[in-house]
């Protein structure tokens, strides 16, 4: 597949039917810049436009990476600078498309029954586990503070 040319306000475009037999249900877009038709015209000004895209984007990304171990949403963040890239880079438009499809894939075989069955199962075998874990360190240490407040 071509992913694009030179040409100022060339778009390429993905094949309709990747062979999967799926229909789909909305349209997909064509793939390439979202970016103005005056500035797409005039090339160094859409490689600004490109640069300044990318640098916001990667500023997003980055500051969902620093908040997967910190408190706060960093997967939707870096979805979100993903999505950013994607109004004009034609690999972050495939990645979220991929990414799409299978957060899809997902949720439907998540709402099958047998799996909702089979994990509510999962779930309260592993409460119960967790209830009798607990349950057997208090009986056997008691609730006991690890600091000792009577001496301060």
């Amino acid at each position: 597949m071509n992913t694009g040319s030179d040409e100022p306000g060339e778009v390429a475009v993905a094949p309709d039917g990747s062979g999967t037999g799926e229909v789909e249900s909305e349209p997909e877009r064509g793939l390439g810049s979202r970016a103005p038709e005056f500035i797409k015209a005039r090339r160094v000004l859409h490689m600004s436009w490109q640069v300044g895209v990318f640098i916001i984007g990667l500023a997003v990304v980055v500051a969902g990476i620093i908040m997967l171990p910190l408190p706060g949403p960093g997967w939707v963040v870096i979805f979100g600078g993903m999505a950013i890239w994607a109004t004009e880079f034609v690999w972050a438009q495939l990645v979220l498309r991929w990414t799409k499809r299978k957060v899809t894939e997902a949720a439907q075989r998540a709402l099958d029954p047998k799996v909702r069955r089979r994990n509510i199962i999962l779930t309260s075998i592993g409460l119960v586990v967790v209830a009798v874990l607990a349950g057997v360190y208090l009986w056997k240490f008691g609730l006991v503070m690890p600091w000792k407040i009577k001496d301060q």
